[in-house]
């Protein structure tokens, strides 16, 4: 899977250790296009406010011990079989913008139905640039 231009692959399991206690970021990036972290988490079920906060906490110490200068902020993802998007919502404070939670699929589309999307999203970038 590509997840685009710029990634290079930093970690899997990364630990995280705090007063003896050890956390485990399932996959570290950093894109050297944008300039900034990427921590994916992969749950297997349905979004959480405990997952949240979880990357809440990865982020926060991204932030603080990882990240230079010159980087733009920390992103964190979330990637779940189910999303709560109330959960989603109310489970971050204010000033957190850069945590996302995305529904994925557990099995691949068929070619027609990869098809059908590519057909939409065509006619979708077709019908911006007319409005424009």
């Amino acid at each position: 899977m590509e997840l685009g231009k710029g990634f290079s692959f930093v970690s899997r399991k990364y630990r995280i250790s705090l007063e003896g206690e050890h956390f485990f970021i399932d996959l570290v990036f950093y894109n050297y296009i944008l300039k900034c972290f990427l921590l994916i988490d992969l749950n297997k079920g349905k979004l959480s406010h405990q997952d949240v906060g979880q990357m809440d906490m990865y982020v926060r110490i991204f932030e603080e011990k990882m990240r230079q200068e010159s980087d733009n902020p920390t992103i964190g993802l979330i990637l779940c079989s189910e999303k709560n998007n109330a959960v989603a919502k109310y489970s971050l404070l204010n000033d957190s913008k850069q945590i996302f939670a995305s529904k994925y699929k557990t099995y691949l589309p068929t070619e027609q139905e990869l098809q059908q999307e590519i057909a939409k999203e065509r006619e979708a970038v077709e019908m911006e640039k007319r409005l424009k």
